[in-house]
């Protein structure tokens, strides 16, 4: 069984951050995600989807995004059911995230709150670009640029992958 959904797209309104009776954060907020296509009168339509995310995460998101935030999400479906105060039957949709990147720059939009993180959990943060992936020590020799001075560079055939 697999159920995997990644999502970008714009934060509608600032994320809703509360904490459960144990004190865990959980941090709500919705994403406007736009769909490839146009309708019959060309106008691109989008999709509002409910995302929710918990822990530390939460506190990254409710910290660092606002309003017009452009986010990405990894995370899966998930559905629920409650009763409501009219006594009727209410089923909810939403995604719960595994994991927010955040996909601007902090002043991006006039968004001074945050800086360039992603949010996953276990209390990881990481850098925009890094995904949490440990970063190889640089050779110096690796890092100068090939194409610097305009010249040509020699492969032999036995090193392409092709």
């Amino acid at each position: 069984m697999m159920n995997r959904v990644i999502l970008v797209g714009r934060l509608t309104k600032d994320p809703e951050l509360r904490y459960t009776p144990n004190g865990v954060p959980v941090a709500s907020f919705t994403l406007a995600v736009n769909r490839a296509f146009t309708n019959q009168q060309g106008e691109r339509e989008a999709d509002f989807i409910n995302c929710v995310v918990w822990r530390r995460p939460a506190e990254n998101v409710a910290n660092f995004l606002k309003k017009g935030s452009l986010a990405g999400v990894d995370g899966r479906i998930q559905t629920r059911s409650y009763e409501g105060q009219d006594g009727k039957r209410v089923y909810v949709t939403e995604v719960m995230a595994e994991s927010v990147q955040f996909l601007e720059p902090r002043n991006s939009q006039g968004n001074d709150r945050g800086d360039n993180y992603s949010s996953r959990p276990g209390g990881q943060d990481s850098s925009f670009g890094n995904q949490n992936q440990r970063q190889p020590q640089r050779n110096t020799r690796l890092d100068e640029d090939p194409f610097a001075g305009g010249g040509q560079i020699d492969i032999s055939d036995d090193d392409l992958p092709f």
